[in-house]
């Protein structure tokens, strides 16, 4: 699987494109549909994966709306299970916090977890926004924690980084 990563909006927002034999996954369209879609490139879209419904998360949605045979991931069509489309599979991971739907997506094949405002580099999304709450941030840490420390997570802004190295040194962690 190919990630790329591209950056959209004033929020500077991570939106990734993750390619794989013609098809593509996006995680996050945020803003920028033209930056967007030119990373798809000709590929065809299986899936919008959202971790949140923040409005720099989901801001070029609309104009993956048009088209039926994508299908949208997202906390409140989705349980917390594995699923498959194409040539790629997923667990979805309720990981409340930073907003009543925060959800992260694990590809333990390729070992890496798309992880939106729940998780920054030596940080963590803020929960003072409606629907945050710092216990279910809490709570959501301690769950994260039980996976492989090989993991690498991509968030949702900022730079990408490796579950061992949030554990290690992420204040929140502790």
């Amino acid at each position: 699987m190919e990630i790329q990563k591209i950056v959209t909006g004033m929020l500077d927002e991570n939106c990734y494109v993750l390619k794989s034999n013609g098809t593509c996954l996006v995680v996050d369209p945020g803003d920028d549909y033209i930056k967007i879609k030119e990373a798809i490139g000709e590929d065809k879209v299986l899936g919008i994966l959202l971790t949140h419904s923040h409005f720099d998360h989901v801001g070029a949605l609309r104009h993956f709306l048009t088209k039926r045979s994508i299908k949208i991931f997202k906390k409140s069509s989705v349980e917390e299970q594995e699923y498959h489309i194409g040539d790629f599979s997923f667990q979805v991971i309720f990981t409340p916090g930073h907003s009543k739907d925060s959800i992260s997506f694990y590809f333990e094949e390729e070992k890496v977890m798309f992880v939106g405002d729940f998780i920054f580099k030596d940080s963590v999304g803020r929960c003072d926004l409606p629907g945050g709450s710092e216990q279910e941030l809490k709570e959501s840490l301690s769950k994260i924690k039980t996976y492989p420390s090989d993991i690498t997570l991509y968030p949702g802004h900022y730079e990408v980084t490796t579950l061992e190295e949030e554990m290690n040194n992420n204040p929140y962690f502790r």
